[in-house]
């Protein structure tokens, strides 16, 4: 079955290649960190990436949607651009960027659902929901690393994101079941 659903599938093929990025980049964002505990949380992260690309590809591959060989490209040399830029930057700004991309990130799997359902399809659900809520979970996670450094927030105000500041509405305190998730990001 194909879809007829340009905005659907341009969604699909971006995020599949921008795991990969956010992969590579937590690959670099591992080793720079010297904490055992951030060390194996960010690598677990970077496992999440690899898991939500694979997830991605399965769908795309039941509708013969291609791989974007220009997203490839582009996200490949941005991920290892920002992998190596790890080591350089200082800790903060790694945590920073890292929560900022996830809180963006969590509402494209909430979209996806919103367009498939437009298609009546709902087959895909329960995975889209997961993959949602695990980027606010990382989201949460890099955040929380952050929360009482100085510089949040002078990055908050002018980068839009932080303590008060989101992309998303997901609330993990308050989360909508499947059923009822198609309410998330809906101002999207």
């Amino acid at each position: 079955m194909r879809l007829g659903h340009p905005a659907l599938i341009d969604l699909l093929q971006r995020a599949y290649s921008a795991e990969k990025a956010a992969a590579f980049a937590y690959i670099g964002h591992a080793a720079s960190v010297s904490d055992p505990n951030a060390k194996a949380a960010i690598r677990q992260i970077e496992i999440d990436e690899w898991n939500h690309r694979s997830e991605v590809l399965q769908i795309m591959e039941a509708y013969d949607i291609p791989i974007s060989k220009k997203y490839e490209l582009k996200f490949h040399v941005l991920g290892r651009v920002i992998s190596a830029s790890c080591y350089v930057i200082g800790r903060f700004m790694p945590f920073y960027f890292a929560g900022r991309l996830e809180s963006g990130n969590v509402c494209e799997y909430f979209r996806m659902m919103h367009f498939f359902h437009e298609l009546g399809i709902k087959d895909h659900d329960e995975v889209l929901y997961e993959m949602g809520i695990k980027e606010k979970e990382h989201e949460v996670y890099f955040l929380d690393q952050i929360k009482e450094d100085k510089l949040l927030p002078l990055f908050e105000w002018i980068f839009s994101w932080g303590r008060s500041n989101g992309y998303n509405d997901v609330d993990l305190d308050k989360k909508y079941p499947i059923e009822e998730s198609g309410k998330y990001c809906k101002s999207d």
